[in-house]
């Protein structure tokens, strides 16, 4: 080390010793006043409209900086890889939300489509996600008469009320599904309520996605071994359909087993052995999902698979753009609750995706935005026959993958799905409905090996741990919805529990500095004499403020209501001790609670800190306050529990101001 370090070490800055009120005085301190009123006319009178337009249509803006040579051939090859995976997907997808396979298709095509003008975000695929089909399958179960009891119903008439069964058509529903969904979504933009998916921690989603994964798993059981089951409806529905399927199991298809055995096979051999493969050596992945689907309706046709072996197809697809119909509002109240679940759902997988890849392309995405995005491509697909939307995994990660630069990609696989609604449709009519099966089964391996997960959270925090367990056993023996809520409660549980007894400390001094440290982790951190550090971590508030007395008292080694009880009784006894008699055998004349790690406090914590003061000051140990951030100050000020020149209670701008006052004033007596 050279002459000018050691000098450096040995600099001491020389200043006034500050109080904070004092350092506030002479460093003009001014409070900054924000006023609402303000605000909104700020908001409503927009001066700059091109502004406002470009942040409202995000594509607007990001249109013009489009590289179209560079950039174009890359989003035609990853729309056009999208677009065959959006086929399989959402037909399979459809049939988890009760409804026609042909929905998955117009939920790729019409939401998405809005999305393209809204959405922020570069890579994700919007369209059909299997947790979020399930969930509106709930509804449209509980709400509906499946289209298998409707007797005449068309491609122009699937979306009518069945007058003769006085009941609503499982489209209806998902429609009612939908706008709902969509509403919520811009109430909450209007709100600024993009930050609530935080609530939905990493461990909860993963808990709460590998359960429903184990709804959609057993829910298509039916389709793979070609059993009869009656639709469950309630609680404790996996429950029901784990005894319905034991009571069934006799009826299996075995045509249908057969053939759902093979495709499983064929597509887990492909995404374990050939996918890799294929992808180091051409970069494209070998739509295995469409082969299956393709191969499936040929052989069907061919092989008259229905009529020989009974083996259950898709049934009618209709051509042609369906109409646009406004969705049955008086079903609104009746879906709202199944519909806030659904938007908490849809919207935090959304932005998951969205800020994963965003990190890792280094852009930015607006949660807020994507919220009006989402509710915008909601309530028009809710026109249009579509279920609630969200960002689906697989899709993302293939759209991402094969190169895909922006959401042009999703322009080209719209394109080549309005083709196959306006003319392709029908080719896969004799598809059997156990090779979609097949496809779901396969595509939920991701989210069930979510389950290992597990261990890592145990390492990690006990409590996230027992959030996973929590809520993804509720979800499998209860409901989805149910889980969802259960485990929200058991993580906000577990926030202010810890809230609730935040971390406490005594602060030791590194000789020749002005550093101060947790006694208990640095040894080197000496004990001034005569004083005690306190540091707290956290929020003060009325739920912990009993928690904070007794650390105080625990950590200081005092309890002076107890002195003072005890000086009660001697002088009722007719002893009378001067304040030297009451010396405290570590020669303890002052407590310094350091308030730098402070995050809020309230009206009940600054009493509390008062109260405490005073009953330290009664036994003739000093309390000071140190290194309070500004709000905490102004709220220490507003409750009146604070004197500039009480002296039993100064707050100091820093530690170093609080520990020099005490041994110039308190410990030289």
């Amino acid at each position: 080390m050279g002459k000018q370090d050691d000098v450096l070490l040995q600099l001491r800055v020389e200043r006034p010793l500050y109080e904070q009120e004092t350092l506030n005085v002479d460093y003009c301190y001014e409070r900054p006043r924000t006023s609402l009123a303000r605000y909104i006319k700020e908001l409503i009178k927009c001066k700059n409209w091109k502004s406002c337009i470009s942040s409202s249509i995000p594509a607007v803006t990001w249109l013009k900086r489009y590289r179209w040579k560079d950039d174009l051939v890359y989003d035609m090859i990853s729309g056009l890889t999208v677009a065959i995976m959006h086929i399989p997907q959402g037909m399979a997808y459809a049939l988890l939300g009760n409804l026609p396979p042909v929905v998955g298709i117009y939920m790729a095509f019409f939401p998405v489509l809005v999305y393209f003008f809204f959405g922020t975000s570069k890579h994700v695929s919007m369209g059909t996600f299997a947790v979020v089909c399930l969930m509106t399958g709930k509804a449209v179960t509980s709400y509906s008469v499946p289209l298998s009891d409707h007797r005449n119903v068309t491609s122009t008439t699937f979306a009518q009320v069945d007058k003769e069964y006085n009941s609503f058509t499982p489209i209806q529903v998902a429609t009612a599904v939908t706008l709902s969904v969509g509403i919520f979504q811009i109430i909450m933009y209007i709100f600024r309520l993009g930050v609530i998916s935080t609530l939905l921690s990493e461990t909860l989603v993963n808990s709460f996605t590998t359960g429903a994964a184990v709804h959609v798993l057993l829910s298509q059981i039916k389709d793979l071994l070609g059993l009869k089951l009656p639709k469950q409806k309630g609680y404790f529905k996996l429950i029901q359909t784990v005894i319905s399927i034991v009571k069934e199991i006799s009826n299996i298809n075995i045509a249908s087993a057969i053939v759902s055995t093979i495709a499983i096979i064929i597509m887990v051999f492909n995404n374990e052995f050939i996918k890799p493969w294929a992808g180091k050596k051409c970069g494209v992945p070998i739509p295995i999902e469409l082969i299956a689907v393709v191969s499936g309706t040929l052989v069907s046709k061919y092989g008259n698979l229905t009529e020989v072996y009974n083996i259950q197809n898709v049934g009618h697809i209709p051509t042609g753009l369906p109409t646009a119909e406004l969705p049955t509002l008086e079903l609104l109240p009746l879906v709202a609750v199944d519909s806030i679940a659904i938007t908490m759902v849809s919207y935090t997988i959304t932005m998951s995706m969205a800020l994963i890849f965003a990190q890792k392309l280094n852009y930015e995405v607006d949660s807020n935005q994507e919220l009006f995005a989402m509710g915008v491509s909601n309530i028009v697909g809710s026109f249009f026959s579509c279920m609630p939307f969200s960002a689906s995994l697989s899709r993302s990660l293939i759209q991402q993958t094969v190169g895909g630069r922006s959401q042009i990609a999703s322009i080209v696989s719209c394109s080549i799905l309005l083709i196959i609604l306006l003319w392709i449709g029908p080719f896969f009519e004799p598809l059997p409905r156990c090779i979609l099966a097949s496809i779901i089964v396969v595509a939920l391996k991701g989210m069930l090996q979510q389950a290992t997960q597990l261990i890592k959270f145990w390492k990690l925090s006990k409590s996230d741990a027992i959030i996973w367990i929590v809520t993804f056993f509720i979800v499998i023996l209860v409901s989805i919805d149910i889980g969802l809520l259960a485990g929200l409660i058991v993580s906000l549980a577990s926030v202010l529990l810890q809230s609730i007894r935040p971390y406490t400390c005594l602060l030791g001094h590194i000789p020749n500095s002005d550093l101060y440290l947790d006694l208990n982790r640095y040894k080197a951190a000496k004990e001034i004499e005569g004083v005690k550090i306190f540091h707290y971590c956290g929020s003060l508030n009325f739920a912990n403020s009993a928690h904070f007395k007794s650390e105080v008292y625990k950590l200081i080694g005092i309890n002076p209501q107890k002195v003072i009880r005890q000086r009660i009784k001697l002088k009722q006894k007719g002893i009378h001790l001067d304040d030297q008699d009451f010396e405290h055998k570590d020669g303890l004349r002052c407590i310094i609670m350091n308030m730098s790690a402070v995050s809020y406090i309230d009206p009940t914590g600054v009493n509390v800190i008062h109260a405490v003061a005073s009953e330290f000051t009664e036994i003739q140990i000093h309390f000071y306050l140190a290194s309070c951030s500004s709000p905490i100050f102004e709220m220490i000020k507003k409750c009146e529990m604070y004197t500039y020149k009480e002296l039993s209670f100064k707050i100091f701008a820093t530690i170093e101001d609080a520990v020099s006052y005490c041994r110039s004033t308190l410990l030289s007596r």
